[in-house]
């Protein structure tokens, strides 16, 4: 047979195939940046803020990277919680290479970025790119008359369509973007509380778990703090009804020993140990996400996280639509709250770290941790419905199979292609 011969509609599978097998982990950010060490200080930032997982986290972006020394005086003068949204207005939401940059329509845009997905107001989360004399591409905020005070400088690296890397001479900066609040200077009560998440402030003082969570804030937490109205909502238990311990336990499921942004618990490809694992077994959560949408299963129920209250490394506040009950305490439906009421202070066992083995019976383990979904480059996405276990576990098992598939058939087809050359 001759190469002529080949079926041309093969040849262009296996052309099809062998891209789609290359591209199908997507990006990552780190990885891209550690083969360029004059960004070292940037990539390093990247990831004590957890930025790289947004970034990697989203199909098609473009990062404005600084050199070592423009991040350096960045870094130098502001928390990390300041840091991340400059960084995160770095963070493009569309593609721009060097040829596109040069060919903006009417020689200006304004793109959005990271930052607004945050819920920044009116287009604080957008940048303007001009393109201005001599061949100069310049960067800079959204509203009108501020200064175009950050240049493009080169070209870093590009996988088209897919993410681009820029370099850029300077942050982007606008009045109030390095105000962000800081887990050192914030009431956890405070914050909560107005966040709308009252009752859960109020049971973390009335058992002491708050002195815990502030002596954690210092190396790593995250908290999942329900709205007042999950507290009301049917099949919650009556809290009344809890001894002291099952509810220390119940408040320790809501909380992390580490730092857990929402885009980082979106890549979560395992499930997640909470505070209120010890020696009475493990208390873990697993996560799937769709879009922007995160939601926690304990194997019971599942909620939404909604909100973020804080986010300023080490420390990452969320609101839930939902108290998250553990399998471990409530595997059978929980007797209901008789009404809403306000709850009396609970006292706190001797050993609140190590909660005695709750008096339910044991039910059967979470649902496993579902790979996350394709990321929409749309901020908003609909929720995530709850998955069976089953499907969860043979949706993950196909993507591999398919994936390596057409990994060994693009291979073959080559192969067979150059052979009959």
């Amino acid at each position: 047979m001759a190469k002529n011969d080949i079926p041309s509609s093969l040849l262009m599978a296996s052309l099809v195939l062998s891209v789609w097998a290359a591209t199908a982990n997507g990006h990552n950010i780190t990885a891209i940046l550690d083969s360029f060490p004059d960004y070292s200080v940037y990539n390093s930032y990247l990831s004590q803020t957890k930025v790289a997982d947004e970034v990697n986290s989203r199909e098609t972006v473009t990062c404005l990277v600084l050199p070592n020394a423009a991040m350096s005086a960045l870094a130098a003068k502001h928390s990390l919680a300041a840091i991340k949204n400059a960084l995160r207005l770095l963070v493009l939401l569309d593609y721009f290479d060097p040829q596109k940059l040069h060919d903006i329509p009417q020689g200006t845009t304004l793109t959005t970025t990271l930052y607004q997905t945050t819920g920044a107001p009116g287009k604080e989360g957008f940048v303007n790119i001009t393109n201005v004399r001599g061949g100069r591409v310049a960067f800079g905020p959204s509203s009108p008359g501020s200064k175009l005070a950050s240049d493009y400088t080169k070209s870093v690296r590009q996988i088209p369509y897919n993410i681009s890397v820029l370099e850029i001479s300077a942050p982007i900066i606008f009045p109030g973007l390095l105000d962000a609040p800081s887990a050192a200077d914030s009431n956890l009560t405070a914050l909560l509380e107005k966040a709308g998440c009252k009752t859960f402030a109020s049971l973390l003082v009335s058992t002491g778990l708050l002195k815990n969570f502030q002596s954690a804030m210092d190396k790593g937490l995250t908290l999942f703090a329900p709205n007042d109205e999950a507290f009301k909502a049917d099949g919650v238990p009556d809290l009344n009804s809890l001894s002291s311990a099952d509810l220390v336990t119940l408040l320790q499921y809501h909380a992390l020993l580490s730092y857990t942004p929402k885009d980082s618990l979106k890549l979560a490809d395992h499930s997640i140990s909470t505070m209120a694992t010890g020696s009475s077994g493990k208390f873990d959560l697993t996560v799937s996400s769709q879009g922007d949408d995160v939601t926690l299963h304990t194997g019971v129920d599942s909620s939404r996280v909604a909100n973020t209250v804080l986010d300023d490394t080490p420390v990452c506040i969320l609101t839930v639509d939902s108290v998250l009950l553990p399998a471990e305490l409530f595997g059978h439906a929980p007797a209901p709250a008789p009404g809403p009421s306000s709850l009396p202070p609970s006292p706190l066992p001797s050993t609140p770290a190590q909660a005695p083995a709750p008096k339910s019976a044991k039910a059967p383990s979470p649902l496993p941790l579902s790979p996350p979904a394709p990321p929409n480059s749309s901020p908003a996405a609909s929720p995530q419905a709850a998955s069976d276990k089953a499907d969860v576990k043979n949706s993950s098992g196909a993507a591999e199979i398919v994936r390596s598939l057409a990994t060994l058939i693009a291979v073959a087809v080559a192969a067979l292609w150059l052979l009959l050359m």
